[in-house]
């Protein structure tokens, strides 16, 4: 049997998703699949591949089973339950970690964390971006909505996988700010520790590290909103 030659898009989308169980009777219904294949035939020129995690032993596998081609540019979304350090009962540093040895093979410049709380970890993320090739991060530092959380990272996917240009910080600000334009930044995406009210500015996060020698990975969520 010959071998099959296949085309490919420039740009991919690597969905790792945890089963979410949103209610009694979700056996694994709810999925933000359908949302990021919208957004490929929207934008175009977008491959989406996905699997499903449930540990850090299955992330390995899955991130493993996702990582075969490299293309132009690639950005993988996490989409897990999330508290304080864990996001689908994976370390925020384990995860970060191991999509940033894969980052350079496979190109992969971006990582959405569609998780709850994990993303107040800003400076892990500055550790693992750091001399890899991965440009930015994005994730939430309060509980989300699970729809309208979907929707904003579908926003900032559809912005953030087109880039071309990574060597200027105004770049990433002005195209993070471009995705959220559509959204209230006073709009309640959910609830802290606490269960008092988070404003969706009080609770996003970006880090970045643009292209340049010298140029370090910070957090921009402020010059963003």
């Amino acid at each position: 049997m010959t071998k099959r030659i296949r085309q490919h898009a420039n740009k991919a989308i690597l969905i790792l998703e945890q089963p979410w169980e949103l209610d009694d009777g979700d056996a694994n219904r709810s999925s933000v699949l359908p949302f990021i294949e919208g957004v490929a035939k929207m934008v175009g020129d977008i491959e989406v591949y996905h699997a499903n995690f449930y540990d850090k032993r299955s992330f390995v596998k899955a991130l493993d089973c996702l990582c075969k081609t490299k293309f132009k540019n690639t950005t993988v979304y996490i989409a897990a339950h999330g508290y304080k350090k864990k996001a689908g009962k994976v370390d925020i540093f384990d995860l970060m970690y191991l999509i940033a040895q894969k980052s350079n093979d496979y190109n992969i410049t971006g990582v959405m964390l569609g998780t709850c709380f994990v993303g107040e970890n800003t400076s892990t993320m500055q550790v693992c971006i750091e001399g890899s090739n991965l440009k930015w991060c994005a994730g939430y530092s309060s509980e989300t909505l699970w729809f309208e959380g979907t929707l904003i990272d579908c926003a900032i996917l559809a912005k953030m996988t087109y880039l071309n240009d990574f060597s200027e910080e105004s770049t990433f600000i002005d195209s993070f700010a471009e995705a959220l334009a559509p959204f209230s930044n006073s709009f309640i995406i959910g609830v802290d520790y606490r269960g008092n009210h988070v404003q969706l500015e009080n609770s996003m996060q970006f880090v970045i590290q643009p292209t340049g020698k010298g140029k370090k990975a910070r957090t921009v969520s402020s010059g963003v909103f």
